[in-house]
């Protein structure tokens, strides 16, 4: 049906207009993601969903797919291209409209579709665009699905098929929000503010936490694709300073964020201080350990030391996995160990049944911390906060690194710290305690502070993240070692932000 993919071609020429583009490098570990139309075209966008339903016949899962898009001024189109792709494959395709990637996964369930096809770029600037996948409910693909899909796709081996159709959804907005807050009342009023960066949440988060009973101040909920105020991204210190003021504006009892696809979401507590996502994953693991026995949680490489520390969490007999950083990956994990929760650094929540149905869900999330501060008996979530053990910990922090070195550089970190570690040399005076190379490599001393240096799975750069339980010197420490070895290699950039 089409020649095989391309990587040089430019738009405004010939080639452009009749051979599918596709740059290799936007095949991630666990989605896609492409500048567009630099990195991939319509056409390549349309090969990606031909050589997507070649993937799942040959997989031999039902191609019944759930397909919606996310507010940018392109995705509409680019979803078009990959439903055309994906019927022409001999694909079912179920067309819920303008969504957040939870409510695809949600419809997955709601129209009983084995597989998904999101067209979303998260939140990644504009310019971007990607599709997130899955053909195993809750589960989304991991790296041997891409790499398959990879294959068929750059090699044209997507093979043309009878049995397409197309079927426009309606009402799955209010299915959607129909059971995120199904039974989940609160006893009292909240008062949020519920920050959406102009993305696609603002259709949903507000509207959801209204029908469980908080009292709603939206920010920034307005769709608009040019996000004119910030990038819609809970990890972001723009947006979360904004929150920030808002909550204080407000006198409200706590800030909530959504990322542009909503299935992150970040937190700032009533006095307007910013709480990374993984502490807030320990305030919600310890509510979930006091009602649920020896209850499991899985936590992604990036997250904070006290989830096997804290002390509450010892008492309750919970027990937590560190796992690959990744939505897909941690999904995975949870779902195979049948944990209670799993949370990323980053945002992402995943709650199994009876909470929710296994993948990430921003909404879903907000509304467990809502309950979570409904039982506190009064306390407010700053209170909270101040009851867990004082880390300092920094932000996730992206040195630049090209995506066909950024692999190779990490795993050259991790051969100069597992060679520091054979030969006793110490950082700040201290041994190496530990070493986790699941993904990238965590480095742990002996008085608990650690560092991490992982590759990003969906941007060109490298991920930094360090802590220390002991003081923000000792952390700033660790930071300076990581940087001043990764500083010394000639594909290492400046950072987004840094300590």
């Amino acid at each position: 049906m089409f020649p095989a993919p391309r990587a040089d071609l430019k738009p405004n020429t010939a080639e452009f207009e009749t051979i599918p583009l596709i740059k290799p490098a936007g095949f991630r570990e666990y989605d896609a993601r492409w500048l567009f139309p630099q990195e991939i075209s319509h056409l390549g966008i349309q090969a990606l969903g031909l050589a997507l339903a070649t993937l799942v016949h040959d997989m031999n899962v039902k191609p019944r797919f759930v397909v919606g898009h996310d507010y940018r001024s392109y995705s509409l189109s680019v979803k078009q291209a990959l439903t055309l792709g994906l019927m022409s494959g001999g694909a079912e395709v179920l067309d819920i409209g303008l969504a957040l990637s939870p409510v695809s996964y949600f419809a997955q369930f709601a129209l009983d579709a084995p597989c998904v096809a999101m067209v979303t770029a998260s939140h990644n600037e504009n310019g971007w665009t990607g599709v997130k996948m899955g053909a195993a409910r809750p589960l989304t693909f991991g790296p041997d699905e891409m790499g398959a899909l990879k294959k068929i796709a750059l090699e044209g081996g997507g093979r043309p098929r009878p049995g397409g159709s197309y079927q426009k959804i309606e009402g799955i907005r209010d299915r959607y929000l129909e059971e995120v807050s199904a039974g989940k009342k609160l006893s009292r009023p909240i008062k949020v503010v519920a920050a959406c960066g102009n993305g696609t949440a603002g259709l949903f988060a507000p509207e959801a936490l209204k029908r469980i009973g908080a009292e709603v101040v939206p920010l920034d909920a307005t769709l608009d694709f040019t996000f004119p105020r910030y990038n819609p991204n809970p990890e972001d210190l723009k947006m979360l300073h904004a929150l920030a003021d808002a909550v204080k504006s407000n006198k409200a009892d706590i800030g909530l964020g959504f990322d542009g696809d909503g299935d992150r979401c970040g937190v700032v507590d009533d006095l307007g201080r910013e709480i990374f996502a993984d502490k807030i994953g320990v305030l919600v693991a310890r509510d979930l350990s006091s009602r649920v026995q020896n209850a499991q949680f899985v936590v992604d490489v990036k997250s904070t030391g006290l989830f096997l520390t804290d002390p509450v969490l010892q008492r309750q007999g919970a027990k937590t996995d560190y796992w690959k950083t990744g939505h897909s990956y941690i999904k995975r994990r949870a779902h195979e160990l049948e944990a209670v929760a799993g949370f990323e650094k980053s945002g992402h929540y995943f709650f199994n049944p009876p909470i929710g149905r296994g993948y990430d869900d921003g909404i879903v999330a907000a509304i467990a911390v809502l309950q979570m501060l409904d039982r506190a008996e009064g306390k407010k979530i700053s209170a909270l906060y101040d009851g867990l053990p004082k880390t300092y910990g920094s932000p996730t922090m992206a040195p630049k690194c090209p995506d066909d070195q950024k692999y190779g550089v990490v795993e050259e970190m991790t051969g100069i710290y597992k060679a520091a570690r054979e030969r006793g040399e110490k950082i700040m005076g201290l041994a190496i305690r530990d070493l986790v190379t699941v993904n990238g490599v965590r480095v742990t001393l002996e008085d608990g502070t650690w560092g991490l240096v992982r590759a990003s799975s969906n941007k060109p750069s490298l991920v930094v993240v360090v802590e220390s339980p002991v003081s923000e010197e000792r952390m700033r420490g660790m930071f300076a070692d990581i940087d001043g070895r990764l500083s010394k290699n000639e594909f290492v950039g400046e950072y987004d932000q840094k300590i």
